[in-house]
């Protein structure tokens, strides 16, 4: 079956990069895996003793079981967050390359007026090692993010809408071309 796979760099309950994930999904259609970024720490010791954790393996296999990815990411002290990072670098201790050759598409949301611009340039510096086919733009980029979301989770705001629906469109585009 094919499907979009997401990942939300927020682990908050009522995270606006959950809910941006979440619209980015339903422009998109079609079936819909939500991942998690809720893994342990890295940490090399914890890996030689027990290996790549079940929480890693699954989201690995998510990502590699996608036909397109979207990732959403707030903006922490001018970078992605931790959470994200981290679980980044768990999935590329996991077995084979899951990320090779997909493609992915980022975006951010922020209580900040630049909308996580910083945060997504760091983004696209982490994704390069993985050879993922990384969608240029549009980019969305949800600034006072608290403020852009309807009570059902629907995006406000005709700006914003038209770039996310840009940047949906810019990821079929490159699913169609295989």
């Amino acid at each position: 079956m094919a499907y979009i796979f997401g990942l939300s760099g927020s682990l908050r309950a009522e995270s606006t990069n959950t809910k941006l994930l979440r619209a980015a999904a339903k422009e998109y259609g079609g079936a819909f895996v939500e991942g998690s970024a809720r893994v342990p720490l890295y940490d090399g010791d914890l890996e030689a003793s027990e290996g790549v954790p079940e929480a890693v393996k699954m989201l690995a296999e998510q990502i590699a079981g996608a036909e397109a990815i979207l990732i959403s990411t707030p903006e922490y002290n001018k970078g992605i967050s931790g959470v994200l990072k981290n679980a980044l670098d768990w999935v590329s201790r996991s077995e084979g390359t899951p990320w090779a050759d997909k493609p992915v598409a980022i975006m951010s949301a922020t209580a900040g007026r630049a909308g996580g611009e910083r945060a997504q340039f760091d983004l696209r510096l982490c994704m390069m090692p993985f050879r993922t086919r990384l969608i240029q733009g549009p980019e969305v980029l949800l600034a006072n993010s608290s403020e852009q979301f309807a009570e059902d989770g629907t995006l406000l705001g005709e700006r914003s809408q038209k770039s996310l629906s840009g940047l949906i469109a810019a990821l079929k585009a490159e699913v169609a071309r295989g």
